[in-house]
Parts: structure tokens; sequence; C-alpha cells
């Protein structure tokens, strides 16, 4: 196992525990998982981020820390937040992350998420222009959940 996927199992674990909210020190955690802090901060940013249904607040400095809280919506509110943060352009890594959280969280099913996966992909999107793509992709994505 990868010391990214060890501290990022700590740090779900720890929400688990606190209620879906925790305070973390990037330093204390780089030092129990003997590694630098810019891989706390990498394992932070890839698997905490909003698209993965979390927020995250940091604050710099001696006794600097970072919270970490579970955003917890009932799955029509999940819904729709998922297709307002989506904006103009998606890529394959944010849709797969989105599409997890919507997954999590019970407002799409395993076939569901992988006939959304399937659509926004870069083969089904290959007649597109590359440069176009992430709009295209966007575009479907959002009106295949406004269609859930």
């Amino acid at each position: 196992m990868r010391v990214s996927d060890i501290i990022a199992g700590f740090i779900g674990d720890m929400l688990d525990e606190l209620g879906g909210s925790a305070e973390l020190q990037r330093a204390e955690l780089a030092n129990r998982f003997n590694c630098v802090p810019s891989q706390i901060n990498y394992v932070i940013s890839t698997r905490f981020s909003p698209e993965h249904g979390y927020i995250v607040e940091s604050r710099r400095g001696g006794g600097g820390y970072i919270k970490i809280t579970r955003i917890e919506m009932e799955p029509e509110r999940l819904l729709i937040h998922t297709v307002n943060a989506v904006g103009d352009r998606l890529d394959t890594g944010t849709a797969a992350a989105l599409v997890a959280n919507l997954r999590h969280h019970g407002v799409v099913g395993e076939a569901g998420a992988r006939l959304i996966l399937s659509a926004i992909s870069n083969n089904a999107l290959r007649p597109a222009e590359p440069l176009g793509r992430d709009t295209l992709r966007a575009s479907i994505f959002k009106q295949m959940l406004l269609s859930i």
C-alpha cells in the first residue's frame, strides 16, 4: 500500500471518529508518516477536495492547521450542488471524482456511474475537437445529472 493511501485512510478514519470534521497539523502528520509536508498537501488536494465531498480550510503559520469537513447533503441537494459546481469545462479526472462522490452518497448506482463515465469518456468524445472536449463533457455531464 502506498504512503498516500495510508495517509488518506488515516484522515478518513479521523473524520469518521470525529463526526465528519477534523483539524490536522500538516507537520505532525508528516512526522507520523515519515514523509514531507508536501505529501500531506498532495493527499488532501487529491482525496479531500470539494469534488470528493469535502471542504478544506487551512491556516498557515506556527499554529497553523488544516480543517477538513465532510459535506453531508440529501441526494437531491447534492445532485444540484454537483451540477452547479461543474462550470463550463470538465476534465476526466474531476468528472471521475464527482461521479465517485455521487456514487458514495447513493445518488447514482454502480450501473448509472459507469454509464455517465462512459458517455463522457475521451473515447466517446473522440469525434469532437480535442480543445472542445472538456466543454462538451461538462455539458453532457450536467444534462445527464439533470435527467436523474
